[in-house]
């Protein structure tokens, strides 16, 4: 075979195989076409199409600085106790032996299948007015009003999101975990160190830029969620997904202000999530090699 007909050859099995990969790429190219470009721009063009008017109104909305201001509390607290749960949780699995961590891995990881109505009739089943935790807590003098008041406040909706915050916490913890040497605090610690010194100066600064992009993470869930937000407290509660919600609803038809609010929303996740991975690729890059 000459090498004219090999290279002819050769370049034949190259299209062949990129035409084989462009028409398996075709349905995800198509879905991400149809199902996040195209109703991407058409919000874009609805909350533009003023040239901008919608976004003055909307940020000069004393409700809308409220409801950013709950969203922000809301995106910070939440995320920050699940992160500190779903470390110790991690910590303790990465001890664990493999069969076991994995089984336990599954059980924890479950809350992410349910969505977010479906953990709010949960908790309002465990900690409503006549939850079963409630009523067995009111064994002991705790007013179930009180306990029902509390789960339908901000501290309540926090406490539901933890629910499913704290395993995306644990599976990006979990990884960096278990391949951390822990004969280095023992070897800390031998030398002198104490307890909390060790992990101050040992463990946190190698687990550190996992924490902050899970942190980032758990909070951009939180600031964008309404789901969970809209069966456990309705519009008791002013956060901007919520308020979106309101104003698309049955009882709002301002779709303008709909769009520039959800482009809004969407850049303070995108926000969030772009801080902690910016974090994290810093810190891999002073890292020595």
């Amino acid at each position: 075979m000459t090498a004219g007909r090999r290279r002819s050859l050769a370049n034949n099995i190259t299209h062949k195989r990129r035409k084989g990969l462009a028409i398996m790429a075709l349905p995800g190219v198509t879905l991400i076409l149809f199902f996040f470009v195209l109703p991407l721009a058409v919000v874009f063009g609805e909350a533009f199409r003023g040239g901008g008017v919608e976004f003055v109104k909307v940020v000069g909305d004393p409700v809308f600085l409220r409801g950013l201001r709950g969203t922000v509390i809301l995106g910070t607290v939440a995320p920050a106790a699940s992160l500190l749960v779903g470390f110790a949780v991690a910590w303790h699995l990465s001890a664990l032996r493999e069969t076991l961590r994995t089984a336990l891995l599954f059980w924890i990881s479950l809350p992410l299948t349910f969505s977010g109505l479906i953990v709010a009739y949960g908790f309002i089943l465990a900690f409503g007015r006549a939850g079963f935790i409630t009523l067995l807590i009111g064994e002991i003098g705790v007013d179930s009003a009180m306990m029902a008041g509390w789960l339908y406040s901000p501290a309540g909706l926090g406490f539901a999101y933890s629910y499913y915050l704290i395993p995306r916490v644990v599976l990006m913890m979990l990884p960096v975990l278990v391949n951390f040497d822990r004969t280095q605090l023992v070897t800390a610690e031998s030398l002198g160190a104490s307890r909390f010194r060790a992990v101050l100066d040992i463990l946190i600064p190698q687990v550190l830029p996992t924490a902050v992009a899970a942190y980032c993470l758990v909070a951009a869930v939180a600031i964008g969620a309404y789901g969970t937000a809209l069966a456990l407290v309705g519009t008791q509660v002013n956060i901007l997904p919520l308020q979106l919600y309101s104003k698309i609803s049955g009882t709002g038809t301002d779709f303008p202000a709909a769009a520039a609010l959800s482009v809004i929303l969407m850049a303070l996740c995108c926000l969030v999530l772009s801080a902690g991975e910016l974090y994290a690729a810093r810190s891999d890059k002073s890292e020595p090699v």
